[in-house]
């Protein structure tokens, strides 16, 4: 996110929250920081700010009453009145603390931050940050001592690396806010607190989030779910895979007959492909729209995954942009080997 550069941190205050289940503390600040020295602001902001994907919206839930998600209440508050910017910041690490109970919860700062001016969608905004440091850097500091310099080992924050965080846009208020959110450090276990405990949010349906999963969905089927259901090889994958990156890459809209009969042709497959669909909404817990607008950041952020890269043992990595009319498979008989053809025009 670019947002950072002019935003203004009108108040910022810091909480330590442990884990209760290990006997941990939370430890609650009375006062906010002071941040008098400009370049530790301007540190701040970046340290905060950067790493949002502006594109990936989020925004409040709750299952009986929206009034009733805690942050979101807490959050309103400030927006409305500055003055109880610490008593909500305190109530925020309060329900951070109780709901920091999983194992894999570790201890670290909890930070809430009052911004202004901060560039969303081309537009300066007011924003609430809320934000936890769990992960710190080993860092060497060189110093005078007499007439020689030392050097000394100190632990701090990576100013580059967010654990977790979220931005609180001040727009569609009754509809829970627009929210920015990251975890990088639970993604891949059951340590979901923050999105799902603490923030209780659910994602708001655009185009860019169409085009991320049904990107993701296609990665899926081509990459695992076809081997299993279909003879097909390694350079056969990789020419669906780049079919599919150019249909999304040279089409404003997607259609999904559309795309099912130029991308994947025959029959058998489209069930295939049909099929699996409905695994990945029911796996995900989301629904795919048949047809969208795309969204080309979602088209950038997804092409790198889709690598067109042909592995042969530990020898060669061959790279396939198109054209699977000029690769021919085989096997040769005497070295009992199998083998790749490329045809092409010119050498670089």
């Amino acid at each position: 996110m670019n947002g950072s550069k002019n935003a203004e941190i009108l108040q910022a205050i810091v909480h330590k929250v442990g884990n209760p289940t290990r006997g941990e503390q939370l430890t609650l600040s009375k006062n906010p920081l002071s941040l008098n020295d400009t370049i530790v602001r301007e540190l701040l902001a970046h340290y905060f700010l950067h790493s949002f994907n502006e594109n990936e919206h989020f925004h409040f839930v709750h299952a009986s009453d929206l009034a009733m998600n805690e942050v979101y209440t807490y959050v309103r508050t400030i927006f409305a009145d500055q003055k109880k910017f610490v008593e909500q910041s305190v109530l925020l690490a309060n329900f951070l603390y109780n709901n920091s109970t999983h194992a894999k919860v570790k201890e670290g700062e909890f930070y809430v931050v009052h911004f202004n001016d901060v560039l969303f969608n081309d537009e300066s905004v007011e924003a609430i940050g809320l934000f936890k440091s769990e992960s710190k850097e080993t860092f060497l500091r060189v110093f005078n001592h007499g007439q020689s310099l030392e050097v000394a080992a100190e632990e701090g924050l990576d100013i580059n690396k967010l654990d977790k965080g979220c931005l609180i846009i001040n727009k569609s208020v009754e509809d829970g806010y627009i929210v920015l959110a990251e975890d990088k450090t639970n993604k891949n276990n059951d340590a979901v607190y923050w999105m799902n405990s603490f923030l209780q949010i659910d994602r708001l349906s655009n185009e860019y989030h169409s085009t991320n999963d049904m990107l993701s969905m296609c990665k899926l089927f081509i990459s695992n779910e076809l081997n299993e259901k279909f003879e097909i090889n390694k350079s056969e994958q990789i020419d669906l895979l780049n079919r599919s990156m150019e249909y999304f890459k040279t089409r404003d809209q997607f259609e999904m007959e559309e795309f099912a009969k130029e991308v994947i042709h025959h029959d058998d497959v489209i069930d295939a492909f049909t099929q699996y669909k409905q695994t990945f909404e029911s796996a995900k817990q989301i629904q795919l729209d048949e047809n969208f607008d795309i969204s080309l950041a979602a088209v950038k952020k997804q092409e790198r995954n889709f690598k067109s890269v042909l592995k042969l043992d530990k020898n060669f990595h061959i790279y396939i942009h198109g054209r699977r009319d000029l690769v021919e498979r085989g096997f040769d008989e005497l070295s009992e080997k199998k083998f790749y053809k490329f045809y092409y025009d010119e050498e670089a």
